[in-house]
């Protein structure tokens, strides 16, 4: 006889194993995948060129527009350009981006800020940031100034938005958790609606960084030397095409290492997750 307090449990032994499915829609990286779709659409395009689809004039096979890549690296023109470029995107975006984020959580936590600050945010967010250059340039001058105002501008609304909608998104329950155990505001905020917010701010960091990007173009394109809109602006008018499109190809490869650097960015502040 077995004791009647004893419990049994029942045996595991001949069941199949159960598949795992709680990978909660985590995307997994397909580098391969990448570098197919791109390597395709060059081919098709180097194909439609080659074979008389599509005129060398209107648009150069990536082959030339390759070698324009290189000729215009050898000689020094394209560093200058893009380093140009550089200077005011990293000035306006960083501007814009702390201004913003002030601005945004404080909008997020406090009711007063929200009240006042919404209305501003709400009328002046929609006015294309390029229509006031010409009004920056009378404040700041033609110099870097104004064309980095530009910028920040442009960065500081969406960001704004993004620091009080991802403060928002975060669950109100472990605010109600943390105030249930007597903690400090500070603590709460540190610990629990600043890192709760993070996911929503780095998101919007790539599109801001795409904002700074577009801005930076259409501001070098009005009385500038070097960047990489002057120097667009310069190829067209000259109907150099290939320089053109290679000037399209680093802006490009630009936003490419802006959106690896805000990846790499993103797996180490959000590590916790």
């Amino acid at each position: 006889m077995t004791d009647a307090t004893s419990t049994t449990t029942p045996s595991t032994a001949g069941l199949p194993a159960l598949r795992f499915r709680g990978g909660g829609f985590e995307i997994a990286p397909r580098p391969r995948a990448a570098l197919a779709s791109m390597a395709a659409l060059l081919l098709l395009w180097e194909a439609a060129s080659r074979f008389g689809l599509v005129s060398d004039i209107f648009l150069p096979s990536p082959v030339q527009v390759c070698a324009a890549i290189y000729e215009l690296w050898a000689d020094g023109t394209l560093w200058v350009h893009i380093s140009a470029s550089l200077v005011r995107i990293l000035g306006g975006w960083a501007l814009g981006t702390a201004a913003g984020l002030v601005i945004g959580l404080a909008m997020g936590i406090f009711s007063i800020a929200r009240s006042a600050g919404m209305p501003i945010v709400s009328a002046l967010f929609p006015i294309p940031k390029i229509a006031l250059l010409p009004l920056l340039i009378l404040w700041f001058g033609i110099g870097e100034p104004s064309k980095i105002a530009t910028i920040a501008l442009g960065v500081f609304f969406p960001t704004v938005i993004t620091g009080f909608s991802a403060v928002d998104a975060v669950p109100r329950n472990l605010i109600r958790m943390a105030q249930s155990f007597d903690l400090p505001w500070r603590a709460i905020v540190l610990k629990v609606i600043l890192p709760g917010a993070l996911p929503g701010i780095l998101a919007g960091f790539r599109i801001t960084a795409s904002i700074a990007l577009i801005l930076v173009v259409a501001a070098e394109m009005i009385a500038t030397q070097y960047g990489i809109g002057a120097f667009l602006l310069q190829a067209g008018n000259l109907m150099r095409v290939d320089q053109l499109l290679a000037g399209v190809a680093m802006l490009s490869l630009l936003g490419l290492l802006i959106g690896l650097i805000l990846s790499r960015l993103e797996r180490w502040l959000l590590r916790w997750r």
